[in-house]
């Protein structure tokens, strides 16, 4: 890998975890669908904003509509789910529980395009879900309805990601590729679209009880502009440069950043849960991307 791509890697795990700092500031006041709403559309309005003040040309040569399908898988979908699992889970177990996408990808990746599925990754698959239910039960929160609820919030988003990072490979990668920028505005643009009407039912028939103050709109374009503009630049860049599996690794850089900002941030509550289900993702990890053997001349 070349150190310019494990330097995007690095930075968007950073930036990404600091996502979910912010999503736990603003989703219990706003809601969930609200949060997901102003997430990817302050995030549009800001592409649109970066791609007119660098002058780029729009020509998504004929994938516009394609791009924002995707926008729905990759972003609309997470986006709500993660801001679901915001009311529920402290910041570092939904980092934590998001470390599950590459073992998403490894799966969906052999199920349904033609990856080969090795019995390392098998057992790298079922040893990062080992971690996920031990750090369910281990952590500072307890088992209950509303934990289980969280978790699978988290782990059907990633489900998501793993679907479009092969999707986003195969769509948008033929014919030349597409500039990174227009990946990242067409995918804002499709979520927008597709959370505007939950928004406008939800705004109307449950409004949230207040609509947040300085802390909650300042948090709003930090999520917005920083974790979801300018982060989906660097990962559709990555996509094109070294491929859905890798690019996904990127999860598992994640949950360290984001139990920092939630402790030295939020003040919450570090335990032996975080390492036992850390250790297990690891673990994981070096499992599903260890090199091949190469075979005997």
């Amino acid at each position: 890998m070349r150190p310019v791509d494990l330097l995007r890697l690095l930075s968007l795990a950073a930036i990404w975890g600091a996502s979910f700092l912010f999503m736990r500031i603003i989703a219990p006041v706003l809601g969930s669908v609200p949060t997901a709403f102003f997430r990817v559309s302050i995030a549009a309005v800001g592409l649109l904003a970066m791609l007119a003040l660098m002058r780029v040309s729009w020509n998504f040569h004929g994938k516009f509509k394609t791009v924002l399908l995707l926008g729905v898988i990759n972003s609309g979908l997470p986006a709500t789910l993660y801001s679901v699992a915001a009311l529920v889970l402290p910041a570092g177990y939904s980092a934590i529980f998001n470390a599950t996408t590459p073992l998403m990808g490894v799966l969906i990746g052999g199920l349904f395009f033609h990856e080969r599925l090795t019995p390392a990754k098998l057992a790298g698959v079922f040893l990062g879900l080992l971690g996920v239910g031990i750090l369910s039960r281990a952590g500072p929160v307890a088992f209950d309805h509303e934990l289980a609820l969280g978790a699978l919030s988290c782990l059907l988003a990633t489900t998501c990601y793993g679907f479009a990072g092969f999707l986003a490979r195969r769509w948008l990668d033929q014919a030349g590729g597409l500039d990174s920028r227009l990946s990242a505005l067409g995918s804002m643009l499709g979520a927008t679209l597709f959370l505007l009407p939950l928004f406008a039912y939800s705004a109307l028939s449950q409004p949230p009880a207040s609509w947040g103050g300085v802390s909650v709109w300042l948090s709003l374009l930090g999520l917005g502009l920083g974790c979801t503009a300018f982060a989906y630049v660097l990962y559709f860049r990555l996509l094109s440069s070294i491929g859905p599996v890798r690019s996904m690794t990127v999860t598992f850089m994640i949950p360290p950043f984001g139990v920092l900002w939630g402790a030295l941030l939020l003040d919450e509550p570090l335990s032996m849960g975080h390492l036992y289900g850390g250790v297990l993702i690891a673990a994981a990890l070096w499992l599903v991307l260890r090199p091949a053997a190469k075979a005997a001349a």
